[in-house]
């Protein structure tokens, strides 16, 4: 059965969608089969694996409303030769929050329409929208464990002690399976000593799992999804498709010992 992984901060511009899409092709890379949920609005890791999100008939919006089953929104084998595959989303979904309102048990729509397909997969992975709202709530109650991208930045810490608290309360009244994944670093630069700070002052004060993979600030990567294309096949030699290859490894034996 798939390991659910949400990736998940309120705070925007961290890295959320890129390390959907580059860890997800990462992992198809290393022969996974996987599954990417679209959880935001703005559809970027829709567009970002090259699916045009202006023309779906099914979407994640579809999916909770109960106007489409999962089966009829997934596109498969969206790169080729890779088993990577998309749950879809676009704008349509920032409507979903107030046309649920009133809808029972409205937090477990995306677990109960998810466990009808985890068995074909090895890892699904759900890109949150960057607010701690009913879609990542949603999100929250079918993942396993959330992943914490942080962005190298003075104010990298600001807000992490609320999605803390909200994966504590998410624990404690609808999921109590789900755990801390681990918190990834992304647009390091080493030219900087800020970045070396911020990496050094988050491992002081967060008492979790840290990645040793640190995602790079890099051209290439920025580059990408205008493409519609991961990293991985729009620049397999770039700093930033290694080091989410090296995230994806990482994913993949956590908790072996033995691997570290």
């Amino acid at each position: 059965m798939a390991r659910v992984i949400v990736i998940a901060n309120q705070k925007g511009g961290v890295g959320k969608t890129t390390t959907s899409i580059n860890l997800s092709a990462s992992l198809a890379k290393e022969g996974k089969k996987v599954l990417v949920i679209d959880m935001d609005p703005q559809g970027n890791t829709t567009s970002g694996l090259g699916v045009d999100k202006e023309q779906l008939e099914s979407t994640v919006y579809e999916l909770l409303l109960g106007e489409a089953e999962i089966e009829d929104c997934i596109q498969s084998n969206i790169l080729e030769s890779l088993f990577l595959s998309l749950l879809p989303s676009n704008i349509n979904l920032a409507a979903a929050e107030i046309e649920l309102i009133g809808v029972e048990e409205k937090e477990f729509l995306l677990r109960n329409a998810l466990n009808k397909v985890k068995d074909e997969y090895d890892f699904v992975i759900i890109d949150c929208p960057p607010s701690l709202n009913m879609l990542t709530i949603n999100s929250m109650c079918a993942g396993d464990t959330v992943l914490v991208p942080i962005q190298c930045e003075y104010y990298a810490l600001e807000g992490l002690s609320q999605l803390i608290r909200t994966i504590g309360l998410v624990q404690e009244r609808l999921n109590p399976e789900l755990e801390i994944e681990g918190v990834v670093f992304t647009m390091y630069d080493a030219r900087t000593n800020l970045s070396l700070q911020v990496v050094e002052n988050v491992k002081s004060n967060l008492d979790q799992k840290i990645y040793k993979s640190i995602i790079p600030r890099n051209v290439r990567l920025a580059e990408a999804p205008s493409y519609g294309m991961p990293i991985t096949e729009y620049d397999a030699k770039s700093a930033g498709a290694e080091a989410y290859r090296r995230l994806a490894e990482e994913v993949i034996h956590r908790g072996e010992e033995e691997w570290l």
